[in-house]
């Protein structure tokens, strides 16, 4: 190679920081884009000689997998066979499109950006709530059709203060909603492996999944997508919800069981669904399921046909952190921990996962 300096690639978008990068990486390494078209050109590139040859890290955003896929145990092994590439600094607080445990083994590490989604995150979650209990969603399409509340029904909608809101998962995001809805206020509880240090004292802890369920007039869940979270919330935990109630999702879709949801919704246990990444209903009769709210889906961006068959649903197409404040965070601090591991040794936000190897 000709560079003497370490090479980084940018793998998928970068919109927002082109200049932080330029900055952060100015004569501490060289910027190579990653511009395969697929995942066989993508994988000949790490080849020697070959243009992406030397890479030392990368920065990586999920709108790379369009074109090259995650990074599954193929990839990473490629990454790994190089002997040269050593952090992926991930561009999301998600980070279930890249095989960690591979990359443990192999030596890589991962960085995600917690942090920088939590308010984007936590105020999607709050407008899927609070437009569910009012049916706002509905009442703008029946005033887009020239139906001005055609069919609304104030008997099927709820003011927000004094409903108890409670949280699965009371992380960043979770945390940044709980403060959110205090100020109706609503009545906060959550859950947690553990009682988190940062709960304020009105937010109040409950020692199992099941019992958050019967006591939540609005479950919200804020858990990574892993393996024992897969169905976190399955029949069990949807049949101890009282009837009428609501569950939000902006964590991932595969946290729920979709099957065990749509059975709700169909004979009318559950009022609302509002799923950040994922779900879907059934035919609505007024004792059944009244909404679902959604803004991410179990196998995006394919969306469940019937879920545009009820105008009382919310469904957002992965809006989460579509703006462009977020964006430029999220950008600019994956692109610091990159920055930091090669001008340190060691860069920051480690996925969990990773810690334990340090």
């Amino acid at each position: 190679m000709s560079s003497r300096q370490p090479r980084i690639l940018i793998c998928g978008n970068l919109v927002w920081a082109h200049e932080e990068a330029r900055q952060f990486f100015n004569g501490l390494a060289d910027i190579v884009v990653m511009d395969s078209p697929n995942r066989a050109d993508f994988l000949a590139g790490l080849k020697t000689g070959q243009r992406y040859d030397g890479i030392v890290g990368i920065y990586r955003h999920n709108t790379s997998a369009d074109r090259i896929g995650v990074f599954d145990e193929e990839i990473i092994d490629a990454l790994a066979e190089t002997g040269t590439v050593k952090w992926i600094a991930h561009n999301g607080a998600g980070y279930d499109q890249i095989d960690v445990l591979r990359c443990a083994k192999k030596g890589i590490s991962v960085s995600n950006t917690p942090g920088a989604v939590d308010d984007a995150t936590a105020t999607t979650a709050l407008y899927l709530v609070i437009s569910c209990l009012r049916n706002y969603a509905w009442a703008e399409q029946s005033l887009r059709q020239g139906k001005f509340k055609t069919g609304l029904n104030p008997g099927l909608a709820h003011d927000v203060t004094g409903r108890t809101l409670g949280i699965l998962g009371l992380g960043g995001i979770g945390l940044r909603l709980a403060h959110l809805v205090h100020a109706f206020p609503m009545r906060v509880i959550y859950y947690s492996r553990n009682k988190s240090p940062n709960a304020p004292e009105w937010c109040e802890y409950v020692d199992s999944v099941e019992k958050l369920c019967r006591e939540s007039d609005v479950l919200s869940l804020h858990v990574p997508l892993r393996d024992d979270t897969v169905h976190m919330v399955g029949e069990k935990e949807i049949r101890a919800m009282k009837k009428g109630s609501i569950i939000v999702n902006t964590a991932r879709g595969k946290v729920i069981d979709e099957e065990a949801m749509i059975r709700a919704l169909a004979d009318g246990h559950v009022r609302q669904i509002v799923l950040f990444f994922s779900s879907p209903v059934l035919n609505l009769r007024p004792e059944q399921l009244w909404s679902v709210g959604l803004d991410v889906y179990p196998n995006e961006p394919l969306v469940n046909p019937r879920l545009l068959e009820f105008p009382q649903n919310v469904l957002l197409p992965h809006m989460g952190t579509e703006n462009q404040d977020s964006q430029r965070h999220m950008e600019v601090r994956a692109l610091t921990n990159l920055r930091d591991f090669l001008r340190d040794g060691q860069g920051h936000d480690l996925v969990p996962e990773m810690r334990s190897k340090l």
